[in-house]
């Protein structure tokens, strides 16, 4: 990957500028929460409107391209807003930018989402299944390959050490997860669906009465595991109202389940790689998570498995 180029102020004046109708002389502020943490667009609230995302480099602005047709695609399946484009182009040689407009409301981070919020979010999960994949295969979405959950329960068993040393996590809780559980949970053929891959909590725009009224970054976007979105959903709202969601989606046990364990391994492995300096991820925002994605559920006290079905006994 190239080197990252970072835009001066005045370089994202006379874009703006040249960009609104009014000869453009909003002040702009920059984004509280930025589209990407790591740094994969430079952005900025432009008046109360809308949002201008500068790619900062050649591979950052070959997926803002991709995600711009991507939105055009799932907007007419999921339910909720999507950011619309207003104009795009290069801001520097071969690299990207887009305005787009500010949909209302804000990240879900300090918010609950209500009972007509879980039902929004199953309405996406819903509607990403609807969308054809090899549509989006043909816009440049990549196919991922499934997670091996052992793999991640293995390193998640050293993280939960970790934390333990460090008064964290008790890794008892780990225990829940064994290696049968682990077999069971492997993704069943022909589920391979269009995975937004990123619902963490700044993605998701919730009003203030709960509602989930957008999602925001699709450059993570693959064709694959579905219950990566159940994951990411129970790290941003909490892992009852996730499966609660899923649920209402149709997912049966085992992709809820699924999808439940591999956020709380990441968030095991996420938390003990910030604690010894190999993530740069707040530490409060990693401790929310954690905590969100271990909220007991009903669902895995009850369920048991017939063989080939997702439905419990």
């Amino acid at each position: 990957m190239t080197q990252a180029a970072t835009p001066t102020a005045d370089t994202v004046r006379r874009l703006v500028r040249s960009l609104l109708p009014d000869g453009g002389r909003p002040r702009i502020t920059p984004a509280t929460t930025p589209v990407a943490e790591g740094g994969e667009h430079l952005t900025w609230f432009v008046g109360a409107h809308h949002v201008l995302r500068l790619a900062p480099d050649r591979e950052a602005s070959r997926r803002q391209w991709r995600e711009l047709r991507l939105r055009d695609l799932v907007r007419p399946h999921i339910g909720v807003a999507v950011p619309v484009s207003i104009a795009h182009g290069e801001w520097a040689s071969g690299l990207t930018y887009t305005l787009d407009t500010l949909i209302a409301g804000g990240s879900v981070e300090p918010r609950d989402v209500s009972a007509l919020g879980e039902a929004d979010l199953a309405g996406l999960l819903t509607g990403l299944r609807e969308v054809p994949g090899r549509e989006a295969e043909a816009l440049g979405v990549p196919r991922a390959t499934p997670r091996p959950l052992e793999a991640l329960r293995v390193a998640a068993e050293r993280a939960a050490d970790q934390l333990a040393a460090a008064d964290e996590f008790d890794p008892a809780r780990l225990h829940q997860l064994t290696a049968p559980a682990v077999v069971q949970l492997a993704p069943q053929p022909g589920t391979a669906f269009l995975v937004h891959h990123d619902l963490k909590g700044e993605h998701l725009v919730v009003s203030g009465d709960g509602r989930v009224r957008g999602v925001l970054d699709w450059t993570d976007a693959v064709v694959g595991d579905p219950t990566e979105d159940i994951a990411g959903l129970a790290l941003a709202v909490g892992a009852p109202a996730a499966v609660r969601a899923a649920t209402l989606a149709g997912y049966g046990a085992r992709p809820c389940l699924r999808g439940l364990w591999l956020a709380r391994c990441d968030t095991l492995t996420r938390l003990a790689g910030r604690l010894h300096h190999h993530d740069d991820s707040p530490l409060p925002l990693l401790r929310a998570q954690l905590r969100r994605a271990w909220e007991a559920i009903l669902l895995e006290r009850v369920t048991e498995f017939r063989d080939g079905t997702d439905e419990p006994l």
